[in-house]
């Protein structure tokens, strides 16, 4: 074991993120679930499908068409159409509906994201230490500061958060949401592309190959086994010396 930088190798580093990544979606699809349940999102569901249904058998149409079917519609076809989406825009109960599923949809997806990591990737790398989730566990792998200090829960929860949940997650996240809902343009294309972009320009050309979530929390991702981590700075500094001191005492002899 080395106190030198010891990285993790690309490919422990990509099957590691792979079954964390597996596992940390199974975790959120339960907790939208749960909290979908809770908040009554598919009685907002129901109530809009059949404000839908409603309006279709009224006045004949299909109000979920596609893009190839809305441009084959015919002029008469195409005034029964915009004349039931206007019935469905003044029906009160179906804009509540609508408003509330688009805001819920919001709600869940982000709180579940969030519980997911915090328990994927800093409950249990807090509780194996070492920065360690369950795929770093398996693959050998582990996390510390790029100074050779033991991650702190402050520095871990910065790389979790902000790092790996808000930047590299809900912004695209956020803006497909948004591209569904017809809310944003080709902006949101943009920003997801710029995102992916800085994290594989990061990835290789950094020092220490750190991601975007690595580099605002100063970690770098090591091979455990071959890696020395120091609890403090002052244990860093006292092994330096030590090591200092004896490669003079063998020279000297």
């Amino acid at each position: 074991m080395t106190s030198d930088l010891q990285k993790a190798s690309m490919w422990k580093r990509c099957s590691a993120a792979l079954f964390d990544g597996i596992l940390l979606c199974i975790v959120i699809v339960l907790f939208a679930w749960m909290l979908s349940t809770a908040l009554g999102f598919d009685g907002y569901n129901a109530t809009l499908d059949a404000c839908y249904a409603k309006y279709e058998e009224a006045y004949g149409v299909d109000l979920r068409l596609s893009l190839g079917e809305y441009e084959a519609l015919g002029e008469a076809e195409l005034s029964q159409l915009n004349a039931a989406y206007d019935a469905l825009a003044a029906d009160e109960e179906a804009v509540y509906a609508y408003n509330m599923m688009m805001q819920l949809t919001l709600v869940v997806t982000s709180l579940s994201i969030l519980l997911g990591y915090m328990v994927m990737e800093f409950t249990i790398p807090m509780c194996f230490g070492n920065g360690q989730t369950l795929g770093k566990k398996i693959f050998g792998l582990g996390v510390m500061r790029q100074d050779g200090i033991r991650l702190s829960g402050t520095t871990l929860f910065i790389r979790t958060v902000l790092g790996k949940y808000t930047i590299e997650t809900m912004i695209p996240v956020l803006m497909i949401i948004m591209i569904y809902f017809g809310s944003v343009g080709l902006v949101a294309p943009v920003i997801i592309g710029a995102i992916l972009l800085v994290n594989i320009i990061m990835l290789i050309a950094t020092r220490t190959n750190a991601a975007i979530h690595d580099g605002i929390a100063s970690t770098v991702c090591i091979d455990l086994p071959s890696q020395m981590i120091f609890n403090t700075r002052e244990d860093m500094i006292a092994y330096k010396k030590k090591q200092q001191a004896e490669k003079a005492a063998r020279e000297a002899y």
